[in-house]
């Protein structure tokens, strides 16, 4: 079965508020094995919705939203939904009684427009919302399921756990779950994974996928099984073909960032570090003095210099064993980076260089366009350089 979740509110579309409703959702989803296709998000405008509920009914079996059943006259989740099925809407006195019970208890004046609340079109199976004025409902077409939720987050939740799931479990039949598993790599572009692992990239079960971020990208394993073991052995045969071919690029799984890794190595190899910087707005300084307060038992000094009149990468160079030297550390990390502007272009170097006892190593990259995430990306790189040097068999044998 496959599922669709529509989002309704012009305040999602406008970008007042961050949609954390449906990715709430499509995580429940994930976790009973139900495989959530769309993500769809639209105003409140009730021939919009029903549109939009329509082609969703099209394509999918279960189409969930949220948002859009309250009492005022912007709230035309109902009628649209009412109008995109056939089914006209009835008004239920039992309902009507529960809103206004629950006016009663939480001290409330009802008034006329929360009786609108209590109509759902017909066919549909009414559920009582108890921590809310709103009722949400469930409807059988012969094209699939509609099911409501509130766009109230802490309503939405509750609705969503205890009632839809359990009604979704029921009608998947056969228990299932979707696991994932994410590998980091830092210092290979995007394109160069998917050139180490295409055969890969076109699995069915389990699938990979990637995502690029500046300077580095994610694997992404996702495996759908009967159980949570199952879904770890899909998973376990994938990531271990995976790190043969590009085990030199993963740094970490999850979420863990590259700065923790590094860090995460000098504690385990008892060693210390000095960096140097340039041109990328203390962003290696501040990335690594956020990350040290994991690991209060690294030495670290970090620096910044002023613009490298000789060329780049060779300056990087001399700075990394330079720094590494004068602070009597094992480790020295230099990050240069510098933008030529003319009329007619915009050239941009860098240079990067980890030193250890046993000598340097470096890149460099030249872009001829400007880019905003430049900052990250140059101090990436210059960190999965240096992870990779500490991960080499012999760096715990360097101290």
């Amino acid at each position: 079965m496959k599922a669709e979740v529509v989002s309704i509110g012009t305040e999602l579309l406008l970008g007042d508020i961050t949609d954390t409703n449906a990715t709430f959702i499509a995580q429940a989803l994930r976790n009973i094995g139900l495989d959530l296709i769309y993500r769809t998000t639209v105003g409140d405008n009730q021939d919009r919705i029903a549109a939009v509920i329509d082609a969703a009914l099209n394509r999918v079996d279960i189409v969930i939203t949220t948002g859009g059943l309250g009492p005022t006259v912007d709230d035309v989740t109902r009628e649209a939904i009412a109008q995109a099925t056939n089914a006209p809407l009835l008004f239920q006195n039992d309902l009507h009684s529960q809103i206004a019970e629950r006016f009663r208890r939480f001290g409330a004046l009802m008034t006329e427009n929360n009786r609108r609340q209590a109509y759902i079109p017909e066919g549909a199976t009414a559920i009582e919302n108890p921590v809310g004025t709103a009722p949400i409902f469930v409807l059988q077409t012969g094209r699939g399921v509609v099911m409501t939720l509130p766009g109230v987050p802490r309503e939405m939740e509750y609705l969503l756990e205890r009632e839809l799931i359990l009604r979704l479990k029921k009608m998947i039949g056969s228990p299932a779950l979707i696991k994932t598993l994410v590998l980091r790599t830092a210092g290979i572009g995007e394109s160069q994974l998917d050139a180490k692992i295409p055969d890969l990239m076109i699995l069915a079960n389990p699938t990979v996928g990637l995502a690029a971020h500046a300077g580095q990208a994610d694997i992404r394993i996702t495996a759908k099984a009967a159980s949570e073991a199952e879904a770890d052995s899909m998973i376990s045969s994938v990531d271990q073909e995976i790190r043969r071919r590009i085990g030199e690029w993963i740094y970490a799984t999850g979420t863990t960032s590259i700065e923790d890794s590094v860090l995460g190595l000098l504690c385990d190899l008892h060693a210390s570090m000095a960096t140097v910087e340039s041109g990328v707005q203390g962003v290696l300084t501040q990335r690594l003095e956020v990350a040290s307060r994991g690991f209060p038992a690294v030495t670290m000094v970090n620096e910044t210099c002023e613009e490298p009149a000789e060329n780049l990468v060779e300056a990087a160079k001399s700075a990394a064993q330079a720094r590494r030297d004068y602070h009597h550390t094992h480790y020295g990390l230099a990050s240069f980076m510098v933008m030529h502007m003319s009329e007619s272009n915009i050239e941009t170097q860098v240079g990067i260089a980890a030193a250890n006892q046993t000598g340097v190593q470096s890149l460099s990259y030249t872009w001829l366009t400007e880019r905003t995430d430049s900052h990250i990306w140059v101090t990436t790189h210059a960190l999965a350089l240096l992870w990779r040097m500490l991960h080499a068999p012999s760096s715990a044998l360097q101290h």
